[in-house]
């Protein structure tokens, strides 16, 4: 294959982000005309349709292979020119999927002095959340950079990082407690009522609540009362104000749980998730190059974070 043209490869990555051509041409300072011009070239030298003009624009499957390799090019070419000590665009991104109850709780902590160091040197980060078994999805169509995620394989030309566990609890309000379990947190929830009794659920791709009954009860698939909640900080609130059983990351409630806003049901119950960082290798793993990325030290950061957050 000839070499691409990297500005029409910028004009991918910008299409995708901005999901039409106007916002894209926006984003690029450049004209609508001049976006499809560049994007008609690029179909043309691989041979391939790679945006589907749909609204909003979407990319084929050969479209998010070059959009991996967009993303990666734009990553080391900030790289390069920060090791040179040019100024580097403030446009430039560094974008990671995390789930939302990690950015909730450790997250932001981590990656907080890096950030803090990137505000003076161009460094941009955005964050993208969906639920921790989805975020690799948005690793392997290309969208990001890196991943907090469950799945523990590698996609070709990634590498993976074991965080560590989140130990997922399930708790409710003493009110609630009082009301609708017999005032017994212990076992006041059971086989023959857990079907009646209101649980907090993130989103439709959330199933934790599922999982926690499961295995508390030894139900399989089991039919929950649910109250959807889509917010981390949301969710645990309205567990505190007794809206329902809510199953979260005990890292997340442990001061509410010590003030006694929150209690604990079937303490014996937990769901242990291991989390992974996944990230792109941004060329040779031996390069000063790869060395001085970003990318690295925000994988670096998480690590750090992780291990100081999470369980082994």
């Amino acid at each position: 294959m000839q070499d691409l043209d990297t500005a029409a490869l910028d004009c991918l990555a910008a299409l995708s982000d901005a999901g039409s051509f106007e916002r894209a041409a926006q984003r690029l300072s450049i004209t609508q005309s001049a976006v499809s011009q560049r994007l008609r070239s690029l179909e043309s030298q691989v041979g391939q349709l790679l945006v589907v003009r749909s609204r909003p624009l979407r990319l084929t499957e050969p479209g998010k292979v070059l959009l991996r390799f967009a993303r990666q090019l734009q990553a080391m070419r900030a790289d390069v020119a920060r090791e040179l000590g040019e100024h580097v665009h403030t446009q430039a991104r560094l974008p990671i999927a995390v789930n939302a109850d990690s950015l909730a709780t450790w997250v932001l902590p981590a990656l907080d002095p890096l950030v803090q160091q990137g505000l003076s040197d161009g460094f941009g980060l955005e964050l993208i959340v969906d639920d921790q078994d989805f975020t690799h999805e948005w690793l392997r169509q290309g969208q990001v950079l890196g991943c907090v995620s469950t799945v523990p394989q590698a996609l070709r030309g990634c590498r993976v990082t074991v965080l560590g566990v989140m130990r997922y609890i399930a708790v409710a309000s003493p009110g609630f407690v009082a009301r609708v379990l017999g005032g017994d947190a212990a076992n006041g929830l059971h086989r023959g009522n857990f079907a009646a009794a209101p649980f907090l659920v993130f989103n439709r791709k959330d199933d934790m609540q599922a999982q926690w009954v499961a295995r508390a009860f030894g139900v399989k698939a089991p039919r929950l009362e649910e109250r959807f909640v889509p917010s981390s900080e949301a969710y645990a609130r309205a567990a505190t104000l007794g809206w329902g059983i809510g199953v979260l990351p005990e890292l997340q409630v442990r001061g509410r749980l010590d003030r006694g806003e929150l209690v604990q049901l079937h303490p014996e119950v937990n769901i242990p998730v291991t989390l992974h960082w996944h990230q792109w290798k941004l060329g040779d793993d031996s390069g000063p190059a790869q060395r001085a990325a970003k990318l690295d030290e925000v994988g670096a950061a998480l690590v750090a974070g992780a291990k100081a957050a999470l369980s082994a």
